[in-house]
């Protein structure tokens, strides 16, 4: 049987660092425990230590007080010397022991050595993680014995010795006005802005080859939902030439889809910073993307979601919080799912969405 986690008691005033330096999906379903341990210790500092890569998505979050982001190494933008980002990182855990932390709280599962040391070196009066995290940690939580948890659940779990239990809330996050507003001023915009049809977001990348659906798919899909609702899309992409060795991106894969579709109101958006991303994605009704990062910010802007699942773990990674429907083949290989099964994952996402008063009929295939 798990063991019974120890109870940690701390002041209402308390100061708090939790640490999540993951990709951006895992940051996001860090946001719900963000949210719960605000509303436990309205008077607490909260921050969050993050890395540069991951750390827009905390942009405007209420519920922290500081964001302290690093660049790891391997993210180095050009010109810019490990040196540098050695002593920056110094920099800011000097920062963090001025700060006199009461509890770090290493949000990841399992073991992750760098955490472990950002928070042993932030010397914290107590270290919070889950169990088998490392022997610095003096106040541990077991995980899910029966290992159904979503992501979000199993960083809401660690939260049980502070007393806070229950239903996890909503992930947060929140698009910047400004952005939002550059986005709508882009060419080609108002051929999109308009018409009876839902406007639907199309994310067509995916980082693992299997979670990768094929682009005439994506075409003939957009088609159908066209020609049966009115559909308006908006594409996105991780930017770059599929040919870069060290960021290879889907330029040419988008560049295919939109000259695919020159009947179909389509608008291109190239996010080349994430809060371009997150704004793109705030102003689309539904979405339609592979698991990733850009299935979670969809999520967390409330999004209804068709999404394609390969080789990963669906109980834990599914979108959290939302209406959706997944689709993962026997084959765990997203090229398997036909177009149809899209189309029909698409129909029963819009039964669930209608009100069961006026629940319409199925649309036209």
């Amino acid at each position: 049987m798990p063991s019974i986690s120890p109870r940690l008691a701390l002041a209402d005033d308390a100061r708090f660092l939790v640490i999540r330096r993951d990709n951006i999906g895992d940051l996001l379903c860090t946001t719900p425990l963000i949210r719960a341990l605000r509303q436990r210790y309205p008077a607490a500092w909260i921050g969050a230590l993050v890395n540069s890569y991951n750390a827009p998505v905390l942009a405007g979050n209420r519920d922290l007080d500081a964001v302290h982001a690093y660049e790891k190494l391997k993210h180095l933008a050009p010109g810019r010397s490990r040196f540098g980002a050695l002593v920056d990182r110094l920099r800011l855990i000097r920062g963090l022991r001025a700060r006199r932390i009461d509890c770090a709280i290493l949000a990841a599962p399992g073991h992750q050595s760098s955490a472990l040391r950002f928070a042993r070196l932030a010397a914290p009066r107590h270290i919070l993680g889950h169990a088998g995290a490392g022997n610095a940690i003096d106040i541990s939580v077991d995980a899910d014995p029966l290992g159904h948890d979503h992501e979000v659940e199993a960083c809401f779990r660690l939260l049980q010795p502070l007393g806070i239990d229950g239903p996890p809330p909503p992930m947060s996050l929140a698009a910047d006005a400004a952005e939002l507003a550059a986005l709508t001023r882009r060419a080609g915009w108002s051929a999109v802005r308009d018409g009876g049809g839902p406007l639907i977001g199309l994310h067509i990348s995916a980082r693992k080859a299997p979670q990768r659906w094929p682009i005439a798919r994506f075409a003939a899909l957009a088609e159908r939902l066209h020609a049966a609702v009115g559909a308006r899309f908006l594409l996105f992409w991780a930017p770059g030439s599929s040919a870069n060795p060290l960021h290879p991106g889907d330029d040419e894969a988008a560049q295919a889809l939109a000259a695919a579709l020159p009947d179909v109101p389509l608008l291109p958006v190239t996010t080349a910073r994430l809060p371009e991303l997150i704004a793109g994605l705030s102003l689309c009704d539904q979405v339609i993307c592979s698991d990733g990062g850009a299935m979670h910010i969809a999520a967390a802007l409330g999004k209804p979601l068709v999404c394609f699942f390969g080789n990963s773990d669906a109980a834990r990674w599914h979108p959290w919080g939302v209406p959706y429907e997944l689709l993962q083949a026997p084959s765990r290989d997203v090229s398997d799912v036909t177009t149809d099964e899209a189309f029909a994952a698409w129909q029963r996402l819009q039964l669930r969405l209608a009100p069961p008063e006026c629940a319409p009929s199925a649309p036209r295939p």
